[in-house]
């Protein structure tokens, strides 16, 4: 089993590479402004601050359009400043070490990529011991969506967040299985995901829930659940207060995030109280609908570069199979095999409606129908997956569903080549 996890790991690592040294610069969504926030450390400016001026849609239109032209600096591109700062105290000394060089500070999102992946086997192993297949389908899976893999080779914090919600996700299960009654590595986790990027956050709310699962199914008392809370919350919250504090002395009490001084400065996206007077709820959910999906596996750029239709409707057809296949899994049996981890999966399910509930929340003020908003969920979006697929491939005969399984995960490798080198370089370099 470890040949086959090492051998998705390199492949995963070699098409990684080949995304960030060929992918032309700043062509990865808000790569430009992750990348100022780096700068701004690295010449002693401190942590920035989120201010009027620093999204210009206009300039931004321009860049884009034009493919980042080198008369045209990208310094002004900021608006990623209100950003909570460990990635970018992650990637400092990168940059320092290189001259500021994209690629290195790119090779740091490949390489959290890979210890996503192994993240990702952990916990679906802790949730099916028995099952040490799923665990390597979810890790394919994960590994060569398209898109994915075009995220996980920029300079961003969206794999670091992914990462620490999936190790916070993999300590909660086996919490929840019964192991410890110490969780202060908990804390340390939830202490990172607040400082990474809120679509990590939803890791609290996790926590809270594992904590209540154990009440209940051990009938523990309450001093005991507000113990184990203790142990979570209180390293979370003391090792993470410094920089909400700051926050509130730099934006306000009332937003200790600067999310609220992110609305205001980002004049000209597009909101959705605008799109709907304009277009109508029918275009928005088109919209809506047809752009989560293409930007969930495939959409590059700058959301610029859109597959060919045929593409889309393969995908689509994978998808809808998957989906049939979850179900057909979930769907009552006469011999049912005993649960892995009582109530794991539980987490799963939460973790996927959380991000999803995020994904809309965001949704509801600005036009972002970015699939890539869901790829903090992919541990539990990857497993429904894994089960969808394993419950296909039974009307194949035995000594053929390894061999269907891992031509379908193949086919996904070579689409990732074959998109960056049909349709990311050729569209995307001046």
């Amino acid at each position: 089993m470890r040949v086959f996890l090492v051998a998705i790991v390199i492949v995963y690592a070699t098409i990684g590479v080949l995304y960030a040294a060929l992918t032309p610069t700043w062509q990865v969504p808000d790569e430009p402004a992750h990348y100022n926030y780096i700068r701004a450390l690295a010449e002693g400016r401190g942590f920035p601050v989120i201010e009027p001026g620093d999204y210009d849609q206009a300039y931004l239109s321009r860049l884009t359009a034009e493919r980042f032209p080198p008369e045209l600096s990208i310094e002004p591109v900021e608006y990623e400043d209100h950003q909570p700062p460990l990635y970018y105290l992650l990637a400092m000394p990168v940059y320092l070490l290189f001259d500021g060089e994209v690629l290195p500070l790119r090779l740091i999102s490949v390489t959290l990529g890979v210890l996503l992946l192994l993240v990702a086997f952990g916990t679906v192993r802790a949730i099916f011991p028995t099952r040490p297949e799923l665990a390597l389908m979810v890790v394919a899976f994960i590994a060569f969506i398209p898109q994915h893999v075009a995220m996980t080779a920029g300079v961003n914090n969206d794999t670091l967040a992914e990462l620490v919600a999936g190790g916070t996700l993999w300590a909660l299960v086996v919490y929840v299985g019964g192991r410890g009654d110490r969780p202060w590595p908990v804390g340390l986790l939830l202490a990172m995901a607040l400082l990474t990027k809120t679509t990590a956050y939803a890791a609290v709310v996790m926590a809270v829930v594992a904590v209540l699962m154990r009440w209940r199914r051990e009938h523990r008392t309450w001093r005991w659940a507000a113990g184990q809370l203790a142990w979570m919350l209180v390293p979370a919250l003391l090792l993470s207060a410094p920089w909400f504090i700051r926050n509130c002395c730099t934006y306000g009490w009332r937003d200790p995030l600067g999310l609220a001084r992110h609305n205001e400065v980002v004049v000209g996206q597009m909101r959705t109280s605008e799109y709907l007077a304009l277009y109508g709820w029918a275009s928005y959910w088109e919209r809506a609908l047809r752009f989560t999906f293409q930007s969930f596996w495939g959409q590059f750029g700058w959301m610029g570069v859109v597959l060919p239709a045929r593409i889309y409707q393969a995908l689509a057809l994978l998808s809808v199979l998957l989906l049939g296949g979850f179900i057909i899994h979930l769907l009552p049996k006469r011999q049912s095999p005993s649960p892995p981890v009582p109530q794991s999966p539980n987490l799963l399910a939460l973790f996927a409606a959380l991000t999803f509930f995020s994904f809309v929340w965001y949704n509801l003020t600005f036009v972002q129908h970015q699939g890539r908003y869901l790829f903090p969920a992919l541990i539990p979006i990857g497993t429904a997956s894994a089960l969808g697929l394993s419950a296909l491939v039974i009307i194949l005969p035995r000594r053929l569903r390894p061999w269907a399984i891992a031509a379908l995960f193949a086919g996904l490798a070579a689409l990732d080549v074959y998109c960056l080198f049909k349709f990311i370089i050729p569209f995307l370099t001046r």
